[in-house]
């Protein structure tokens, strides 16, 4: 399990997205999250419940007493935090690149950590491994998320990265 989380601002917008479904305490959205990232993220009570607070003095959610849990701090979203929401939607449009990246970035360093001489990594017993095996069982990971997620088959896809990004009217340079 990951335990540094996900690139800057996305958990603070999780908790935004969250907020607008229903009100949620901090622990339901920890779990949520962990939910949402396949057990990858967990973030820590220090990380979600600032944002809260903060989203609170910015006055984007409130806290309300439920008189079932009185003891649970559940916030919820409020109109300026509903415009938040709306304007952290369209700037994260822009973020798939920032994911990609990441995403690619990590595995080209998997792979190179697997296949580099420069690089001398010992093999531990009850580890993971940076070899051709533990390599194929990420892709094939990723594959099976992406049928899952997209109910289709995984089907290859024959482009080269500029052919790709030229279909899709993709700036190669950003």
């Amino acid at each position: 399990m990951r335990k540094s989380g996900p690139p800057k601002g996305v958990i603070a917008y999780l908790v935004l997205e969250l907020l607008e479904e229903k009100p949620r305490y901090g622990y339901e959205i920890l779990k949520e999250i962990r939910d949402i990232s396949g057990g990858h993220w967990e973030p820590s009570y220090g990380s979600v419940y600032p944002i809260l607070y903060k989203f609170e003095e910015k006055g984007w959610a409130e806290r309300i007493e439920r008189e079932d849990e009185p003891d649970r701090k559940y916030f919820e979203l409020t109109d300026d935090g509903h415009e938040e929401l709306a304007d952290r939607r369209e700037s994260g449009a822009e973020k798939a690149r920032d994911f990609a990246d990441v995403i690619l970035g990590f595995f080209h360093v998997y792979a190179a950590f697997s296949t580099d001489e420069r690089f001398e990594i010992p093999e531990m017993e009850g580890e993971w491994r940076f070899n051709e095996e533990f390599s194929a069982w990420i892709v094939e990971q990723v594959v099976r998320h992406h049928e899952h997620y997209f109910d289709a088959d995984f089907e290859r896809i024959e482009e080269t990265p500029p052919e790709f990004y030229e279909r899709h009217g993709i700036d190669e340079e950003e």
